[in-house]
């Protein structure tokens, strides 16, 4: 009776062990397969079914990293994209692109914020156009968003711009293209003419209108003043510069003519100029000399109305004539 216990209880220890290591296999086909690890570690166990199937566990420590993952490949992008960032950076520190400077913000390293200056012999010269750019964790394997917050008349504010070098075109992006890369191909499409998605057509004269706005427009931005502080002396300066070039050059306005006896008209019938007299002698005009000048214009309104009544007779007169003639013929 003792052996076939013995039997049944080898037989259920065996079929147990051939279940757990059965189990234990599928779940190192799953680590395999989805390339967790190769060192037998599996996502997801505790340490009790780890200890079990001799599976060391997984646990996760986090290291106050931005955007870092749970698996290793969005793990791994986080930093290529910090990476590649920080040299852009230092690469634009060093090699400026012409018309732009930008800065990524000190919180956030995917969000960089741009200026454009506007180039000379364009409708945007003496402008000041800010915008930013938004990276995926990806980068620099997937492209980036673009932005314009500044309005310039070519570009829609706040609104995702459709170009070659955008996430709307994933397509035709180049991992190689840095960040001057893109800052350059913006500005070469913002002076052309030809229409996107996120683009707006204008006249001329409004992007020079809008040109000359951007400065006061770009002051009241926050973000703007504590990333780009030497483009801010640079636009307050140019503003002072010009608000002292148009106090100076006021146009004057054409001279007033005021009737003869007017107490700001100038002297002997002078039109004055900008609301004051224009004296000749140095010193005003007698009562008498005023009363002289408007009876002398009087006598010669008088002499014109004569001469006209006298002419209009005179032709009355002389067609009276021809007609008396012709009718006695």
């Amino acid at each position: 009776m003792q052996f076939p216990c013995q039997c049944f209880h080898r037989r259920y220890t065996n079929e147990e062990e051939d279940r757990k290591r059965r189990f234990s296999s599928c779940w190192l086909a799953i680590a395999e397969a989805t390339s967790v690890t190769s060192s037998r570690r599996v996502w997801g166990l505790t340490t009790e079914t780890a200890a079990v199937f001799r599976v060391q566990p997984r646990i996760h420590i986090s290291t106050g990293v931005s955007g870092e993952m749970n698996n290793n490949g969005n793990k791994r992008a986080p930093t290529t994209a910090t990476q590649r960032l920080k040299q852009d950076y230092l690469r634009i520190k060093k090699d400026p692109v012409p018309y732009i400077c930008a800065e990524p913000l000190p919180s956030n390293i995917l969000e960089w914020h741009y200026v454009v200056r506007g180039p000379e012999k364009t409708p945007y010269e003496g402008g000041y156009y800010h915008g930013k750019l938004i990276f995926p964790r990806e980068f620099p394997f997937k492209p980036p968003s673009i932005y314009m917050i500044t309005p310039n008349g070519r570009f829609k504010c706040n609104t995702r711009l459709c170009l070659s070098i955008t996430d709307f075109h994933p397509d035709t992006w180049n991992p190689a293209w840095s960040v001057s890369t893109i800052l350059t191909g913006l500005l070469s499409f913002m002076v052309e003419k030809g229409p996107t998605l996120g683009s707006i057509e204008t006249s001329d004269y409004t992007k020079r209108q809008l040109s000359a706005q951007s400065l006061a427009f770009n002051l009241k931005d926050k973000v703007f003043c504590e990333l780009f502080p030497d483009v801010v002396d640079e636009m307050k300066q140019k503003q002072k510069a010009q608000e002292e070039l148009s106090a100076r050059t006021q146009p004057l306005p054409l001279p007033d003519v005021v009737p003869d006896g007017d107490p700001q008209h100038a002297h002997y019938g002078l039109p004055a100029l900008n609301g004051g007299p224009v004296p000749l002698g140095g010193a005003n005009p007698a009562p008498g000399l005023q009363q002289a000048n408007r009876n002398h214009g009087l006598l010669g309104g008088a002499l014109a109305n004569l001469f006209v009544i006298v002419g209009f007779a005179a032709f009355a007169y002389t067609v009276k004539y021809v007609l008396r003639s012709i009718a006695q013929e």
